[in-house]
């Protein structure tokens, strides 16, 4: 069956707060209503989330702000890509508290406080531009970035369902022109409009407890086009749903094929490659984020590799587009929660 694209407004739940099915689809814009996540129904699954990254010549800045019921997860994370070296805090507070998240992408601000960490992210408008504010902090570094959200811009939005009770909304919009500010040791350093980009991933949804998943990302400008990269695995096979899109200059071309990826568990920072679909792509890693988690009933096993994405995409009927050096990652995270 061919996944459906969604092109007006339609509920994640129903009152009940099962999967209501006229979600399931995939979206070129978040249309998806998800107030009825983090309500009572199915304590304990529902997951709620903003990840942002943004990558400027110089640095690599992240921030996470999450509630998974039982627990808040917040991160902030910052890597001098010339020295490799990082700044960083996580943070988790059992039970959850001291987090604000909006029902539904855009309906609000997203805000986390927890020892050592704040976090403000903001739907604004900043010389006329509209955009999100992405603010944080912590004890030795901060960051104040504006990501625009240029008119006609598109992001996919999608619903993978597992079951009726188990299911998934994913906003990941990638290629957010940026700019700003980020401070290190009280020394401030250009975020350059330009020539730094975010990326966003929102995440509303009720989850199978042990789970495993790949995602990749990249955006930059590569002969004459700017380029977004999304590509996703392991967590939606057999759903009939994919995480899978090319943007080009802002138009989302959508994948509805499992791309098959290649890339060795023994050495992370050997090439990933990514293909199917009309895209061959490889990643060239040259930093790995490592994280691991391990409190009991929530574990977390992490590699997420930086560096640049080089290939090419083919849209049905349409010209081939060759690209490189655009700047991203890929990961693979195996999580209990």
């Amino acid at each position: 069956m061919t996944l459906p694209e969604l092109t007006e407004p339609v509920a994640l739940t129903r009152t009940d707060g099962r999967l209501d099915r006229a979600a399931v689809g995939w979206a070129r814009h978040p249309l998806v209503d998800t107030s009825g996540i983090g309500r009572r129904a199915a304590w304990g699954r529902n997951k709620r989330w903003e990840y942002w990254n943004v990558i400027t010549p110089t640095h690599i800045l992240a921030l996470t702000v999450s509630s998974i019921d039982y627990a808040a997860v917040h991160e902030v994370w910052i890597l001098d890509r010339g020295s490799q070296r990082s700044w960083g805090r996580s943070v988790t507070v059992l039970p959850s508290r001291g987090v604000t998240l909006p029902p539904s992408l855009d309906d609000g601000p997203v805000r986390a406080r927890a020892r050592g960490i704040e976090i403000d992210l903001e739907p604004s408008m900043e010389a006329g531009r509209e955009g999100t504010r992405l603010r944080a902090r912590i004890s030795d570094a901060s960051f104040d970035v504006f990501a625009e959200l240029p008119p006609g811009h598109e992001r996919l939005a999608v619903v993978v369902p597992w079951s009726d009770t188990r299911f998934q909304y994913t906003v990941k919009d990638v290629a957010r022109p940026a700019w700003g500010s980020v401070t290190i040791a009280g020394e401030t350093f250009d975020v350059p409009a330009g020539l730094s980009w975010a990326v966003l991933d929102h995440g509303r949804g009720r989850w199978p407890y042990d789970v495993r998943w790949n995602w990749g990302a990249g955006s930059g400008e590569s002969h004459g086009h700017v380029i977004g990269l999304q590509v996703g695995g392991q967590w939606t096979a057999g759903t009939g749903s994919t995480e899978n899109a090319v943007v080009v200059d802002g138009h989302l071309h959508f994948l509805p094929e499992e791309l098959t990826w290649a890339y060795d568990p023994e050495d992370w920072l050997k090439p990933w490659h990514v293909s199917g679909g009309g895209l061959d792509v490889t990643l060239t890693p040259v930093y790995d984020k490592v994280t691991r988690t391990n409190l009991g009933v929530l574990s977390s096993a992490t590699d997420q590799v930086f560096g640049d994405w080089a290939g090419s995409f083919t849209p049905p009927g349409g010209e081939r587009v060759v690209f490189e050096g655009i700047a991203g990652w890929a990961e693979e995270v195996h999580n209990r929660w």
